[in-house]
C-alpha cells in the first residue's frame, strides 16, 4: 500500500519513526510538510499530503502535529478527507472499520513512539 505522512514541526521526529515503520513493512512511503523540527505550520503540512490521498496517489494518510487537533480539523476541510485523531490503537481500528477514517492524525506531544507504533499497526489493519 502507498502512503503519505505528513507533519508540521512537532510532528516531525514522530513522523520521520512512523515512516520508516511503515517502509519496513513493506509500504511504498510519501514524507511531506516538515523537514525538520524548525517551525513549520501544520496547515501547510494537510494541504500537502490530502491531494495525494484525494487522487488516488496514496490510499491512506498519517498526519501529526502537537496535538493531532490542527492537523486533523484542516485535513477535514477537503471534501472526501475522514480524517481522525487517535489515541490509542481501539480507537485507530473503529476509525478505519466503522467510521470509514483514511487519514490517521496523531499528536506528537501526547502519544509515545511506542504507542503511535499500534496505533498505525491498527489504522493499517483496519484496511485488510
Amino acid at each position: 500500500m502507498k502512503l503519505a505522512f505528513g507533519s508540521d514541526h512537532a510532528g516531525f521526529v514522530l513522523r520521520r519513526a512512523l515512516a520508516e515503520v511503515a517502509r519496513s513493512m513493506g509500504h511504498l512511503v510519501v514524507e511531506t510538510g516538515a523537514p525538520s523540527e524548525d517551525p513549520y505550520d501544520y496547515p501547510d503540512a494537510a494541504d500537502q499530503t490530502v491531494p495525494m490521498i484525494l487522487s488516488g496517489e496514496c490510499e491512506l494518510g498519517v498526519l501529526i502535529c502537537g496535538s493531532g487537533i490542527g492537523i486533523s480539523i484542516r485535513a477535514n476541510r477537503h471534501p472526501g478527507i475522514r480524517a481522525a485523531v487517535c489515541c490509542t490503537p481501539e480507537m485507530a481500528l473503529i476509525a478505519r472499520l466503522h467510521n470509514h477514517a483514511n487519514v490517521l492524525c496523531l499528536g506528537a506531544r501526547f502519544v509515545a513512539e511506542v504507542e503511535a507504533k499500534a496505533i498505525l499497526d491498527a489504522f493499517l489493519a483496519g484496511s485488510e
